[in-house]
């Protein structure tokens, strides 16, 4: 048994990726800001008494031990990082 970290846990790939890790007996932690992942796609995983969540943004730092990593964590969604772009642009270049 492992334990281990998916960064963008409660995203699509990041809750099946961790459905397929409890079920082969590890200790999973899902670390998420729910940025584009959603409560819903973990919440069935919450009872488990081998499934951690932890509401977090890994632009801060986080300690664990852990004996692996997957870094899933990354706005996934293409409309979602076009109005991070476009309102980052508006910000930045108000007077360009």
């Amino acid at each position: 048994m492992k334990r281990i970290l998916i960064t963008g846990g409660a995203g699509f790939i990041g809750s099946h990726l961790s459905e397929r890790l409890l079920e082969e007996g590890n200790d999973v932690i899902c670390l998420d800001n729910f940025y584009t992942g959603s409560k819903d796609n973990i919440r069935h995983l919450i009872g488990n008494n081998r499934f951690e969540l932890v509401r977090h943004d890994i632009i801060n730092e986080y300690y664990i031990e852990v004996d692996e990593i997957y870094n899933l964590a990354c706005p996934a969604s293409p409309m979602q990082s076009y109005k991070n772009n476009e309102n980052l642009g508006n910000r930045y270049n108000k007077y360009a």
